[in-house]
């Protein structure tokens, strides 16, 4: 999986912005499930799954303001 930038979040729309954002809770759970089940070797992909829903969540958040304010 491809690191996240910010920058380039912030050309995409608020619905794939969703869309990105449900990706990625989905494989959030997937990981979580593997961990759990001590079949995941790489847990840093979790983390790292994590941090780019924050990303996704924090540009859909900017853009909301931006919209509103």
């Amino acid at each position: 999986m491809a690191v996240l930038k910010a920058k380039d979040l912030r050309s995409l729309s608020v619905d794939e912005l969703d869309e990105k954002a449900e990706g990625l809770r989905k494989e959030m759970f997937q990981l979580r499930l593997q961990a759990k089940l001590a079949k995941l070797e790489d847990l840093t992909k979790l983390t790292q799954a994590r941090r780019d829903l924050a990303k996704v969540l924090t540009v859909k958040r900017e853009m909301e303001l931006k919209k509103n304010g």
